[in-house]
């Protein structure tokens, strides 16, 4: 069938790669539960929900290391201080924009009502708190889940990194899940319809009224190195959140992983998802920005072309930001959930991140018919890089082409012929 369909692909084959480590500062808990517990004894911590009585948690649906464990040691915390807590998926419209696909998208994650020890309570529902001028000159309402306004209060989740479509003071992080995040899908389309241009003092904005709103005693904000792992785990007074919450925007970026290469001709991911980035794959490392276009500030390698060979597991058909690659596996195409990938793409304006790109039957053929596509190469003589996903990348396979001048970017070792896995 490939031969019929794709003549130009016939007897070509992706050529052996080398397994090769990349090293990065490693900053790390331990035990980021343990750190919970710490944070959530400090005095400006606990003075914040003294004499509260319910708390809702917002989780989002990012795969964070240690997410399920992180959460269920705050909800200890709580309980410990006699406060009664349940969780709110705060996802925007992820999950196809239901309560059950946002419950479903948590269960993923490994964060039950079981694992958590506390309920569940999703819902699509919101409430107007109040609006923030747009730098558009209007008024943009905010939006906030009607059952974490029932509570005494609502913790905000999450992890603060760089975003995949702005470059601001504050980008990923507590302020973006209070805006878009826990204001479910009318949150988030309402603020996505202002463009990514104006993110940069928009979401900051946003947050600020929120947390002005008085509804927010703190945020637990974490922070990863580039191994996938916890490296700060921080419970913020709301007070301190936008200023704080900038200084670890900049942690971030400093421990973030990238690939150590000039060029690249084909960059092939394993699996894509939204546990993985917003949109399937971080954007700080491809250099592919969510709207299509590159993402302003990128210094990381040139990279032609984009292989995809399937989804996680965790984003559950949602394919959001898989137009960004160049081709992908038939593997990948049948496991599409369409509508919860478009949902997620209309309302986040991001239209380039719900196209599909070609689906070729086998990896080998996706792979090379994105290396026939490089300008000036011949395929055989691509420089290809493959990785597990864009959270990992100590440890990645590389041509022998590439492999010999990695080196002068960082601390790089070849360790020998890739055998096809990572373990």
């Amino acid at each position: 069938m490939a031969d019929a369909m794709f003549p130009g692909l016939a007897g070509l084959t992706p050529p052996p790669l080398l397994r090769v480590r990349q090293t990065f500062p490693r900053p790390r808990l331990d035990d980021p539960a343990a750190a919970v517990f710490a944070q959530m004894a400090r005095p400006e911590v606990a003075a914040t929900i003294d004499g509260k009585h319910s708390m809702a948690i917002a989780v989002g649906s990012r795969g964070i290391a240690g997410i399920d464990r992180i959460v269920a040691a705050l909800v200890r915390s709580l309980r410990e201080k006699e406060i009664d807590p349940f969780i709110v998926p705060s996802m925007g419209s992820h999950g196809g924009a239901t309560a059950e696909g946002q419950q479903a998208v948590l269960a993923h994650l490994g964060i039950t009502e079981e694992s958590a020890g506390a309920p569940i309570r999703s819902s699509m529902a919101t409430t107007r708190i109040g609006s923030v001028a747009s730098p558009h000159g209007h008024q943009v309402p905010l939006f906030m889940d009607s059952l974490a306004l029932e509570a005494d209060g609502v913790i905000p989740v999450n992890r603060v990194k760089p975003h995949t479509g702005f470059k601001a003071p504050i980008e990923s992080g507590l302020c973006k899940m209070l805006a878009i995040g826990l204001g479910k899908h009318d949150g988030a389309g309402t603020l996505h319809r202002e463009g990514y241009g104006v993110f940069d003092r928009l979401i900051l904005e946003a947050g600020r009224a929120i947390i002005d709103h008085g509804h927010v005693p703190f945020g637990v904000a974490i922070v990863e190195n580039a191994y996938d792992e916890t490296a700060v785990v921080e419970a913020i007074p709301a007070p301190r959140i936008v200023t704080r919450e900038q200084e670890l925007l900049e942690d971030a970026r400093r421990l973030m992983p990238r690939l150590l290469a000039d060029r690249i001709d084909v960059l092939v991911v394993e699996r894509f998802g939204k546990d993985v980035s917003g949109i399937g794959m971080d954007a700080n490392i491809t250099g592919r920005g969510e709207l299509g276009t590159a993402l302003p500030g990128f210094d990381g390698p040139d990279i032609a072309r984009i292989v995809v060979l399937d989804l996680t597991e965790a984003t559950g058909g949602n394919a959001h930001g898989i137009g960004l690659a160049d081709v992908v596996t038939r593997r990948l195409y049948d496991r599409l959930d369409l509508r919860s990938t478009w949902v997620n793409s209309v309302t986040s304006g991001s239209l380039a991140c719900g196209r599909i790109p070609p689906a070729l039957d086998t990896d080998d053929e996706a792979i090379m018919a994105a290396a026939s596509a490089v300008p000036g190469v011949a395929p055989g003589d691509a420089r290809i890089v493959r990785i597990r996903d864009t959270l990992s990348l100590t440890e990645i396979a590389v041509s022998e082409n590439l492999a010999a001048g990695m080196g002068r970017h960082g601390s790089v070792e070849v360790i020998g012929p890739w055998d096809g896995s990572w373990e």
